[in-house]
């Protein structure tokens, strides 16, 4: 099976099995990916396990698109891999601003917990079943979120006056 085809196979298997969640789907360089509603996420991910192959969570992330047009500010990324025919795959989901949660992916795989504690860290999402959100690359009493793109960039001075969100 060739990779687009592949690619195409899990696209239609979502759209079939997720009408509901389905919101869209794209290429950059012959990647393909999808957007699913972040509600279903979970249940997306574990039939593009069970049903396709994808047996491998190579990553997850986060991507702050402050300023931009999109649908909400946040996106978080899902990096699937399957062993059996060498090929990656994308899956997306948006969190607004002020709702910064989404359901655990640590049933699944348990890479997940890791991944999952650095978006945490680094962005302020919170998971779902995910028992642990112990700050993995900060201090443990640090208030922020590094990686958002509204963090100030200038030192300790302004980060002393900087407003922290703490949830």
């Amino acid at each position: 099976m060739t990779p687009v085809d592949l690619q195409q196979r899990a696209i239609a298997h979502i759209q079939s099995r997720f009408s509901d969640a389905f919101r869209r789907t794209d290429a950059h360089q012959g990647q393909h990916w999808v957007e699913v509603e972040r509600s279903a996420i979970v249940a997306v991910l574990r039939s593009l396990r069970d049903d396709l192959g994808f047996d491998v969570l190579m990553d997850l992330t986060c991507v702050d698109w402050l300023g931009k047009e999109t649908p909400e500010r946040y996106s978080m990324v899902y990096q699937l891999f399957s062993f059996e025919h060498r090929q990656y795959f994308r899956v997306k989901c948006w969190l607004p601003a002020d709702d910064l949660e989404v359901d655990s992916a640590s049933a699944i795989w348990k890479s997940a917990p890791w991944a999952e504690r650095e978006v945490w860290d680094m962005f302020g999402v919170r998971f779902r079943g995910l028992d642990d959100h112990r700050r993995l690359l900060t201090p443990v009493d640090y208030t922020g979120h590094p990686l958002r793109k509204d963090y100030p960039l200038i030192g300790h001075g302004e980060r002393s006056n900087f407003p922290h969100y703490v949830k």
